[in-house]
């Protein structure tokens, strides 16, 4: 039997996905964001320039091959990237003004499956274009929050900074330093790390690299007065407005776009991979692939990392069902089903059936009326219809349902 590859799982929870989508959707765009899709396969050099070729997802995760036309392609691993390229390619960079785009979808990763990381998985995310206001960074934050609570999920916040480009080599150098001195008792990614991009030691996750890091130079304590003074700014509008955090000095995430703000919402309920959705601040990403600097910043939420989470509503009864109890009926409840449709939802059974069977099937269907044609009722040009909510029940002419 030919199975899903592995890492590459169906979704059957169908109703939970559906529905995070329908309420993730609806908050975006309550926010002022527009939907936006982009290809699933890009250009390799893409995320390279963009993730970053000191990362984990270019050196060691990418669905990268060389297409028909002996082109460098790749399955995305994340949606940022892709969003910019086409903001950019689009030419918005140089039209100024400020853009909001949301998106969904699956993303590709070639690493070991196990709970909550798969090889393909889907986010929900989000991108802001041409608003450098640390109000900015806020909202992305207070429109995850107000997606999850929405979904009655529960969450920790985790918040840091990572600088720019004036407190950042500076910062470097300290950690470097700081390195060198341990430099033997560090796992061999981290030493490989500290000669590319020295900051994502701090996002190891070896348990010894973390001890030797508790001593390690803090990003906070490194930040220039415009880095300090917005940070500050960020924690006063987050507790003004009733949204709890704390404060995670080894907070980098795992890609290298990022610069000043960065969060994370955490679960304690998914077992080891707790993050639940992430993002920050990438002013130098717009510039990175060629475009004119533009301040960005976005998040992405993984969702089949949340399924289980999911406060679902109670279920409502919606639309009808039809059936005939006399084949001679069975086109005829066909044409009425498909009338129907053209307002609200309607299923039909195409075989005539006796009515304890209907009202079954009417009930599995979820709808609120049952209406049927049996041997009688065809004759009489009518049609007996159950309001299955109401329990009430009555025979009317075909023509006023």
């Amino acid at each position: 039997m030919i199975q899903s590859l592995r890492g590459m799982n169906d979704i059957l929870e169908s109703q939970r996905f559906e529905y995070f989508i329908e309420v993730a959707t609806k908050i975006a765009k309550n926010y002022g964001f527009s939907y936006i899709e982009t290809p699933l396969l890009e250009e390799t050099a893409l995320f390279k320039r963009s993730v970053g070729e000191s990362s984990d997802i270019v050196g060691k995760e990418m669905y990268q091959f060389i297409d028909k036309g002996e082109n460098d392609v790749c399955l995305r691993p994340e949606g940022t990237a892709g969003v910019v390229r086409a903001f950019v390619q689009s030419k918005f960079d140089k039209a100024g003004g400020t853009y909001k785009f949301f998106y969904h979808g699956p993303m590709f990763r070639y690493e070991r499956p196990q709970k909550g990381r798969l090889r393909e998985f889907h986010q929900f995310g989000v991108e802001s274009f041409g608003e450098g206001s640390v109000y900015e960074d806020a909202t992305m934050i207070m429109m995850i929050a107000d997606i999850f609570n929405a979904l009655g999920i529960g969450y920790r916040l985790k918040l840091n900074s990572l600088g720019d480009s004036n407190c950042m080599p500076q910062y470097r150098e300290s950690l470097v330093s700081f390195l060198d001195e341990c430099i033997e008792e560090i796992c061999e990614d981290c030493q490989r790390r500290k000669s590319t991009n020295p900051i994502r030691v701090l996002d190891c996750k070896s348990e010894k690299c973390q001890t030797l890091y508790v001593n390690a130079p803090k990003l906070l304590n490194n930040l220039c007065s415009v880095c300090n003074d917005d940070f500050e700014n960020l924690k006063k509008i987050l507790t003004s407005n009733n949204i709890n955090f704390e404060i995670d000095n080894h907070l980098v995430r795992g890609l290298d776009y990022y610069s000043k703000t960065a969060f994370e919402f955490v679960s304690d309920n998914i077992g080891a991979q707790s993050a639940i959705a992430g993002g920050g601040r990438y002013d130098r990403l717009v510039e990175f692939l060629d475009g004119k600097a533009t301040p960005a910043v976005g998040f992405a939420i993984g969702i089949e990392r949340l399924l289980e989470l999911i406060t679902m509503p109670e279920t409502v009864r919606d639309g009808y069902y039809f059936g005939a109890m006399d084949d001679e009926a069975v086109e005829l409840v066909i044409s009425l089903a498909q009338a129907k449709r053209k307002t609200e939802k309607a299923t039909v059974s195409y075989k005539s059936r006796n009515l304890k069977t209907h009202l079954k099937n009417a009930d599995k269907a979820n709808a609120q009326y049952c209406a049927i044609i049996g041997e009688n009722e065809f004759k009489e040009n009518k049609i007996w219809v159950k309001n299955l909510d109401e329990k009430t029940e009555q025979i009317i002419p075909i023509s006023e349902i």
